[in-house]
């Protein structure tokens, strides 16, 4: 008896919990554009320059378009001065994107990030490098 009653209070008690648990939702993780730079036709490297306002970045994660190229490395310089060397070495199509990039140490302040690569491309269209991170 004693449990049947504890049962009627505790079950529409339960319910209203999960109800009001489950109404708070957590935002999902943006990419947000850190900058662009259009490469050359040779081998050369571009920085892209971050500012602490942008915020802290657990990955990185780059996109090429316009044309193609061979991203040798990425090196990512931190607000405290600390480097990050990233091998890539990959050939992008136009449209290609890099794997997802963990930056060590999680949630950082990025002060610039600098990319090496070479293109050889006929059409004569340069690639364009699109940096995302996510926070």
């Amino acid at each position: 008896m004693k449990t049947i009653r504890t049962l009627k209070i505790a079950l529409p008690l339960l319910v209203v919990i999960f109800l009001i648990g489950s109404s708070f939702t957590i935002a999902p993780l943006k990419w947000e554009h850190l900058g662009t730079r259009t490469v050359n036709y040779k081998l050369d490297r571009d920085v892209i320059k971050v500012t602490a306002k942008d915020g802290r970045f657990k990955k990185l994660k780059l996109k090429v378009t316009n044309g193609s190229l061979n991203m040798h490395r990425v090196v990512v310089q931190y607000g405290n001065g600390e480097k990050q060397v990233i091998a890539i070495k990959k050939n992008f199509a136009k449209g290609g994107t890099t794997r997802l990039i963990d930056l060590k140490r999680n949630k950082r302040i990025i002060r610039d990030i600098t990319f090496f690569y070479d293109t050889k491309n006929l059409s004569r269209k340069r690639a364009k490098v699109h940096v995302f991170g996510k926070h």
